[in-house]
């Protein structure tokens, strides 16, 4: 293939990382620990745990996980939680026991857990008793021999502890009765343990860490086999990005996405903790009056987050309360960065909302913006260091610049592919190793590359090209414009048109107002022929707006 991408990187940073400097994540987090000791680590619900809290910890847990469990390196161990103090102490444990971890969404369906169970082939599973019933649904038709659950209070300090878990449970009533015969608590597995007979695994580059799933746009989710290779690239690749804004054992960094999104795991839990950040973990962002309470007790330094969590923050009528002036690194993935939100942010925080780009299969980040960008561009970003990414036409033909194609990757932080699926792995790597990201693109003279829209979600009307990000960053500006949607529909004449969802910043809005702003601001092809004004929109778990889901037929449509 001849090479005409351009690789174009932030001023500083290196063209390529030392891939040796760590042979798996482990010896990461030790370095850490041993670096870090006393100083605070996670930090949740008033409790914070030190770098030696985490180590002595997730120690015990290793050796419960090896010695009393029988569990042998290779093997899966699901991890059903929020961002809570539980999460980082099971995690690092299963993976300085060289087991792999399973990341499970906490809200997901029986059949959904069901079938990553199955799929991933996990022996056990740390679970949080608000999903425990769930489990039990299902308990019998997968592999799982060793159920350790926990309460969300249960690392918080007596008699808090008792507290919350009452509150939970019999207030709030957020935990349904279930029933685990043999499940043993989580706090008892990792006090009673014996950390002195921990054995250290040998574990290398090409052994898995993560089986990291990924909703499929048919079927059921595909388990990204992610390397101790693939992670530690994209914690090096990151950390020479961002390079001195953030100093080792000083900086705070908020944390509301949720750990076990691969987004979060990667920037958050591990490349923070590498360098000495205490994460603030956010157990319920939907709360966003108990969320800016939280902001507003820290000099927090750094904060990840998507869209719309960011659009929701900056809705909240005391968020000007909130003490911006430590700020200095936004980060904006997951899902689109808009316009309006990233000026909006800029405008209430002082510091710019820096938009990055990946996916799961990328561990996740394949390009950032330069940490020093001024103004929301529309970009993603330039690759970060030993990261190629080429935009293809559907017969693998690289384009030229300016032209749209799909955005393919090519670097050490690119999944070995999905689990137990060769033929799925095969159709989205190229012959020369490019993962193939399903996202349309271009990349101007300059080296940034810029998503035009998702291949599924492009709407064809009347042989135009269609993208739906364009049709939403354009509403968003509009200020009685909260949040929306486009999605293409069935024509008659058309082929496709376009279906604008709209939830209102302002209750006066009209569908006149709409249609006449897109007048003004949208060829006419582009203009939607249905406007539906909802008072949500359906999303993921880490807030992205899920489209899918309006499109789907049977999704309510108002």
């Amino acid at each position: 293939m001849e090479k005409i991408w351009i690789k174009n990187y932030q001023a500083g940073v290196p063209s390529e990382i030392d891939i040796n400097t760590y042979q798996n994540i482990p010896e990461v987090l030790e370095n850490a620990f041993n670096q870090f000791g006393d100083a605070p680590s996670f930090h949740c619900m008033g409790k914070t745990l030190s770098y030696k809290d985490i180590e002595l910890l997730s120690r015990k847990f290793a050796a419960y996980l090896q010695k009393d469990l029988g569990l042998k390196k290779g093997e899966r161990v699901a991890l059903m939680m929020p961002n809570i103090l539980q999460y980082p102490v099971a995690l690092f444990g299963v993976l300085r026991a060289g087991l792999v971890a399973v990341n499970v969404n906490p809200l997901y369906t029986a059949r959904e857990l069901e079938h990553q169970l199955k799929d991933s082939e996990s022996q056990a599973i740390v679970i949080f008793e608000n999903s425990a019933a769930i489990l039990e649904e299902v308990l019998s038709k997968t592999p799982i021999k060793h159920v350790m659950t926990t309460q969300i209070g249960d690392f918080l300090p007596f008699p808090k502890s008792l507290l919350v878990n009452f509150v939970i449970k019999k207030v709030k009533k957020m935990v349904p009765n279930w029933n685990l015969p043999g499940s043993k608590s989580f706090k008892d597995c990792v006090h009673d343990s014996d950390e002195n007979r921990f054995s250290k695994p040998n574990l290398g580059h090409d052994d898995t860490a993560f089986l990291q799933y990924t909703g499929g746009t048919t079927g059921g989710s595909k388990g990204a086999d992610l390397t101790h290779r693939n992670i530690v690239a994209n914690m090096l690749q990151a950390r020479a990005w961002i390079g001195d804004l953030v100093e080792p054992g000083k900086d705070i960094i908020i944390t509301p996405l949720p750990l076990y999104h691969i987004f979060s795991l990667t920037a958050n839990c591990f490349i923070f903790s590498s360098l000495g950040a205490l994460n603030v973990l956010i157990t319920n962002p939907r709360d966003m009056p108990g969320f800016v309470k939280e902001l507003k007790k820290w000099k927090f330094t750094a904060f990840t987050g998507v869209n719309t969590l960011f659009n929701g923050l900056l809705a909240q009528p005391n968020i000007n309360e909130v003490d911006f002036s430590s700020l200095k690194v936004t980060l904006g993935g997951g899902m689109a960065v808009q316009r309006a939100v990233a000026e909006k942010w800029k405008e209430v925080t002082g510091t710019p909302l820096i938009e990055a780009y990946g996916l799961t299969e990328t561990s996740p980040a394949a390009s950032i913006n330069p940490m020093n960008l001024k103004a929301y561009n529309g970009h993603i970003g330039m690759p970060i260091s030993s990261t190629e990414i080429a935009i293809l036409d559907d017969d693998g033909k690289e384009l030229p610049i300016g032209e749209r194609g799909e955005i393919c990757i090519r670097g050490p932080q690119v999944m070995r592919g999905y689990w137990n699926r060769p033929e799925e792995t095969k159709a989205v790597m190229t012959d020369d190793n490019f993962f193939r990201t399903g996202d349309i693109g271009v990349m101007n003279d300059e080296g940034y590359f810029k998503i035009v829209d998702r291949k599924k979600d492009m709407i064809l009307v009347s042989g135009f090209n269609v993208f739906p990000n364009e049709i939403e960053n354009v509403m968003q500006t509009h200020t009685g414009v909260f949040e929306c949607a486009a999605v293409g529909v069935p024509d008659e004449k058309s082929g496709e048109a376009v279906k604008l969802f709209i939830v209102k910043a302002d209750d006066s809005l009209t569908e006149e107002d709409v249609r006449s702003f897109c007048k003004v601001n949208l060829t006419g092809y582009k203009k939607p022929k249905y406007v539906v004004f909802k008072t949500e929109l359906p999303k993921s778990n880490v807030g992205k707006i899920l489209r899918k889901d309006l499109r789907d037929p049977v999704q309510p449509q108002a």
